[in-house]
């Protein structure tokens, strides 16, 4: 069993940024990916980015420009900074492991961006 657990996110004006981090615990031995949702209200749970245990990272490209995902094998950490925050960015922000095939998943974080 993997745990997983989320901490960065709050409340921040258009323009701003935040950095999200998701710490692994549990057995984390080869955990294969790490990623980011997000789910806005009345929308489904989309993908963010994700980042293999070897370092290949993807980012979707709705937030490439603004948006940084990494990862720290060692510590079991992802994190996803995100600049340049925009209204639409507001979701709850979910972290995922994949570890032999089966998914884990975090609490959330709430992101809110608004004047």
């Amino acid at each position: 069993q993997v745990q997983l657990v989320e901490s960065g996110g709050g409340r921040v004006q258009p323009g701003g940024s935040l950095r999200l981090s998701c710490e692994a615990s549990g057995n984390t031995y080869n955990i294969a990916i790490m990623g980011w949702y997000r789910q806005a209200p009345n929308k489904t749970r989309e993908l963010v980015g994700s980042v293999s245990y070897g370092g290949s990272f993807h980012v979707v490209d709705s937030v490439k420009d603004r948006f940084t995902i990494s990862r720290d094998v060692g510590k079991n950490t992802v994190l996803l900074q995100m600049n340049n925050l925009k209204p639409e960015d507001t979701a709850v922000y979910y972290c995922k492991a994949t570890q032999y095939q089966q998914d884990y998943w975090g609490q959330g974080t709430q992101v809110t961006v608004s004047s």
